[in-house]
């Protein structure tokens, strides 16, 4: 999320979101972290045999179960209206096009928070929050090379961002089976921002993920 007031709670909420379905639920690591859970909408062959929970289905996530994908999105509508309404006079405005991609985001609509965002970067293609944003939706859809693509993106402006390398490196273990690209991204993570909140956490995940280059032939990590 973009406001300055919310950006680290925000952010640290959407690292959290895949890392309690992914990482929590799959290593069993991460006790503790109140996070959203990722069920797959159409788990591959690759990934039933990995015995990994992809991206989940649109407003599918434990913590909405309580409410269905159509409540949801009816909250989230009445929520976006009087942004929409100003948006009808400033339909360019990043800022209005972000907060409603975050109402949409924060209801699970992810495909509906991506369009928004879209939009939003039209206008300020620089921002790494909001591309970070988007690559974690972009991931939640269930499309693991776009968001690795629009993390990349965000890392042109942003090269030593926190919570974009730790979405990057997650994606890469969890989405493409690629342990030791993960490890590079969290490393690079952890030595550009050594006071990182969730250090005890990545470097858990850093721990798993050697262990799964140990077993691959033919590499190596530190």
């Amino acid at each position: 999320m973009t406001d300055t007031n919310q950006t680290p709670i925000k952010g640290w909420t959407r690292m959290r979101a895949i890392a309690l379905s992914v990482v929590c639920l799959m290593v069993g690591i991460g006790g503790g972290w109140s996070i959203r859970g990722l069920h797959s909408p159409a788990v591959t062959g690759a990934t039933k045999a990995a015995g990994i929970s992809a991206p989940p289905e649109e407003g599918s996530s434990p913590a909405s179960q309580a409410a269905s994908p159509a409540r949801l999105k009816e909250m989230a509508d009445a929520q976006a209206a009087p942004l929409l309404h100003k948006l009808k006079s400033d339909a360019s405005n990043p800022d209005l096009l972000t907060s409603i991609g975050n109402l949409y985001y924060d209801a699970q609509q992810y495909s509906i928070a991506v369009d928004y965002y879209g939009r939003a970067l039209k206008a300020r293609p620089g921002d790494a929050a909001v591309r970070t944003d988007m690559g974690t939706a972009y991931w939640f859809m269930g499309n693991a090379d776009t968001a690795i693509a629009e993390f990349n993106k965000a890392l042109t402006y942003t090269p030593n961002n926190a919570n974009t390398l730790f979405n990057l490196g997650l994606v890469k273990w969890k989405g493409k089976m690629d342990p030791a690209g993960a490890i590079a991204d969290w490393e690079k993570l952890l030595t550009a921002n050594p006071n990182y909140e969730g250090k005890d956490k990545v470097e858990q995940m850093m721990t798993e993920a050697k262990k799964q280059v140990a077993f691959q032939p033919g590499k190596t990590t530190k």
